[in-house]
């Protein structure tokens, strides 16, 4: 199995995952138990498909599947903002800061991956 700790792009979705536990604290028992875990559960399988993607003899089609695991946390990140489940404004926007890291970087995965 392929070394994954030293990626730049496993430390931002760690460090996404981590923020999500902490934050899904603070919302409200109704939000905590239906949005808060679908964002907990979707910025685990970001950062497993980071690994799995790392490990891939063909990466491309595991990096497609983490964009579009990014998208969906994107979208499952807005939801929860219309409804007011984040405590502010800063918070969302801290970690919508966070998650377009690790889609920033998956960009370039995937353009360094097609070249070859």
């Amino acid at each position: 199995m392929a070394r994954y700790e030293h990626l730049p792009i496993y430390k931002a979705a760690l460090d996404v995952a981590v923020g999500f536990e902490k934050l899904v604290v603070g919302f409200s028992r109704y939000h905590k138990y239906t949005l808060g875990s679908e964002l907990r559960n979707g910025s685990r399988r970001v950062l497993e498909q980071v690994v799995r993607a790392n490990g891939a003899r063909e990466r491309l089609p595991e990096l497609l599947v983490l964009r579009e695991r990014l998208d969906s946390l994107l979208l499952t990140m807005r939801l929860a903002m219309e409804v007011r489940a984040f405590k502010g404004f800063k918070a969302y926007a801290h970690m919508v800061e966070q998650v377009s890291s690790v889609c920033r970087q998956n960009e370039g995965w995937i353009k360094s991956t097609e070249k070859r």
